[in-house]
């Protein structure tokens, strides 16, 4: 928001520009004590005091342009507003015109009273007829007063004889234009009426005569620059004035703009006065307060400091009151599912702020942490990330969930690696995983070693490398690490964490973007050392400040980017820090599970098309289905799934993994329920038994599964 360089008087204390100007300084270098140093020439300041043209040659930092007009978006902003404000009185007036009808017609009726009260003497001569009655009663002492008054009388009936006449002619021609009028048009009667009645009603009204209404489209927040102060000052950021003083002699804050109407709230830029020992980051810190003495709730306060690079300083604060909660509302349509190829070097479209601004989220060379209560769109938000990288052709996925639910089924299609679930084959299978990544990250750094700076000038990964080298962009993504973390051994887990720190910290100049998310991260959950090297971090709602900490890096709480005061219905909302000092709230852009299986399939399209599609996904049997437009059995598909990474599984195990995958289709489910559907869609088992770990139980093995597949689509999913 750019700031203005002049105040109002009722928005603090007015500057001017010479108190802020530097003492005068010569630009003349102070010769050294020698002889032989050459002479410069003597360059008078033009702003020195004695100075005649300092007046005229000052330049001015106050910007040309109203603050609302120095950017077409705010142009169309306030362009905007207007045309609200105009259909919002066009309503209010037009629902109350029978009311304004009818004030017309009693106006116009008291003034033609007024009107006819007022000709009535002259026209009836009773202004003459008055003055003989006084001439009268004065003079019953003189009977020659009294017969002059008689004649007086007598002269002035036969005088304004003919005035009688005019009236009554008038009276008749009136009468005689009414009742043309009334059999005229409608249109006309209209027209004559209104030119009778306009007049009347202008003649008719009073001093405190107010034909509309006063309609001010309701306002849930008003500000003033006196609200403001009021507010700071009872936060204890503004000293209160000395007993005896006038209000006006206290600290006041200084508005550089505002407070002003800014779309849906009220903005104002302001500083805070010297010598009260106070900052912007205190401000920052008291924000829960500050709404209160607002009236609002602290979700509708948005503050954040004007830095320097902006025209700020270290006691200049940017506030936005919004009148209402920014961030509830239908959620945005993510943008990447209309698109059909999208480029993970370009910043990705993440959310809307709560000026409805667009918020992109450059992903190169950063890691991401997604953290926050279950049920508040987690999951929903990490998927944008991953989404993006579903329409590049030339991005390779790792994935692994720890709840093994329906959220990340459809990257099976994708997928170079899908971990699904935390029992022990997925932990296995997570382990491998990683070391597949620490060996491909360091087969990468040596390859970049070797290349010539002509190619590789600062020894990372570049468009041109991933295609000419076939080193696609990796997505690492991990969802609900806790389940990981407490399913392993305590050796196991400083094992992993240690690879994931390391594919956090080296892995971005290799091309590796990390995009990790946990419900509980607390030390215990996701260890400190990991998660403070993440670089982008981003926090639905918490429980608590503390919580807010843990996610969004210790001490931002203080800072502003709190996400604990976010609600229960602030689904899909989140704060998102990208830098030591930078965060903003963000509504997420929404896109459900639906619209996310479409991408992966799209993203198996283009990867078929490039030759990109390797791994999991390439031996995928329900995938390939998928692709080759054959509808497996769900029961078949879902067992495949569950058995993703073990040859064979027990009963037991088999049902507990269906049920977390779908809980309400697998609910009710039992041994022999899901024999008698297996055998429904054609599998035929070669043993009820298996044997895991020297352990005999009733089981399945995976290749009866696939043999109820049919053979072009194994031939397909296995080469």
């Amino acid at each position: 928001m750019t700031e203005l360089a002049t105040e109002g008087a009722d928005m603090g204390t007015l500057h001017h520009l010479d108190d802020h100007r530097p003492a005068p300084v010569s630009l003349v270098k102070p010769a050294p004590d020698t002889d032989t140093a050459p002479a410069v020439p003597h360059i008078e300041a033009v702003d020195r005091a004695d100075n005649p043209l300092s007046d005229w040659l000052t330049v001015p930092d106050a910007p040309v342009l109203p603050a609302w007009a120095r950017s077409a978006a705010s142009i169309k902003a306030n362009a905007t507003a207007l045309a609200r404000l105009t259909w919002w009185h066009s309503r209010y007036h037009g629902i109350r015109t029978p009311k304004y009808l009818v004030k017309t017609v009693l106006l116009a009726a008291r003034g033609f009273f007024r009107a006819t009260v007022g000709l009535w003497p002259t026209l009836s001569a009773q202004d003459h007829s008055a003055a003989v009655k006084a001439l009268r009663a004065q003079s019953r002492a003189k009977p020659e007063d009294v017969e002059l008054a008689t004649r007086l009388q007598i002269a002035h009936a036969e005088r304004t004889r003919t005035r009688r006449w005019r009236f009554g002619a008038a009276a008749v021609g009136v009468a005689a234009a009414t009742i043309g009028i009334a059999l005229a048009d409608p249109m006309l009667q209209t027209g004559i009426a209104g030119a009778v009645v306009t007049p009347l009603a202008y003649l008719g009204r009073g001093k405190e005569t107010q034909f509309l209404d006063q309609g001010v489209p309701p306002l849930r927040v008003d500000m003033s620059a006196q609200q403001l102060n009021d507010a700071l000052r009872a936060a204890g950021l503004l000293k209160s004035g000395r007993a005896g003083d006038d209000e006006k002699d206290a600290p006041r804050v200084s508005c550089s703009m505002g407070p002003v109407r800014d779309g849906r709230g009220w903005a104002v830029i302001f500083d805070l006065p010297r010598g009260g020992g106070k900052t912007a980051s205190d401000v920052l810190a008291k924000r829960e307060v500050i709404a209160q003495e607002l009236g609002v709730d602290e979700i509708q306060v948005i503050m954040s400091r004007v830095r320097a690079a902006k025209g700020g300083n270290a006691g200049r604060v940017s506030m936005w009151v919004a009148d209402d909660d920014p961030y509830l509302g239908t959620p945005n349509p993510s943008p990447l599912a209309s698109l059909e190829t999208f480029s993970v070097w370009e910043p990705i479209p993440f959310g809307q702020d709560a000026r409805g601004n667009r918020i992109e989220v450059p992903v190169m060379w950063q890691s991401m942490f997604f953290g926050g209560l279950p049920r508040r769109g987690k999951t929903f938000t990490q998927r944008l990330m991953t989404a993006a990288g579903l329409l590049d052709a030339f991005v390779r996925h790792y994935v692994a969930d720890g709840k093994g639910g329906a959220d990340w089924m459809p990257m099976r299609a994708v997928a170079h690696r899908l971990v699904m679930g935390a029992e022990d084959d997925a932990v296995e299978a997570l382990k491998a995983m990683l070391q597949e990544l620490l060996v491909e990250m360091e087969r990468r750094f040596a390859l970049l070693r070797e290349l010539p700076t002509s190619i590789c000038p600062e020894g990372k990964l570049t468009p041109e490398i991933v295609k000419r080298y076939n080193l696609p962009v990796i997505f690492v993504t991990i969802d609900e690490l806790q389940e990981y973390f407490t399913a392993m051994e305590r050796e196991d887990r400083e094992q992993v964490i240690n690879d994931l720190c390391r594919i956090a910290r080296r892995g971005p100049a290799a091309g590796f973007v990390s995009n990790f998310a946990s419900q509980r991260p607390d030390a215990e959950s996701v260890p400190t050392k990991l998660r403070e090297i993440i670089t982008l971090r981003y926090s639905t709602q918490v429980v608590d400040r503390a919580s807010s900490d843990m996610v969004l890096g210790k001490g931002k709480a203080a800072q502003g980017a709190d996400a604990s005061v976010l609600s229960e219905e602030h689904k899909g909302v989140g704060v998102l820090v990208t830098g030591p000092a930078s965060y903003v709230t963000v509504r997420a852009d929404y896109l459900d599970g639906p619209g996310f299986a479409i991408l992966c399939q799209k993203g198996r399209a283009l990867r078929e098309a490039a030759g990109q599609l390797t791994g999991n996904a390439a031996g995928d049997v329900t995938a390939a289905a998928d692709a080759s437009g054959v509808k497996l059995a769900p029961v078949l598909s879902d067992v495949l799934e569950v058995m993703r990474h073990s040859p064979r599984m027990f009963t037991t195990d088999l049902l507990a993994g269906l049920v977390n995958i779908d809980e309400d289709t697998y609910g009710d489910f039992n041994a022999e329920r899901l024999a008698s559907e297996l055998e429904a869609a054609g599998v035929k088992r070669t043993s009820k038994q298996v044997k895991i770990n020297g352990t005999n139980s009733a089981g399945y093995q995976r290749r009866d599964i696939e043999g109820a597949v049919p053979a072009e689509i194994l031939l397909s999913a296995h080469g």
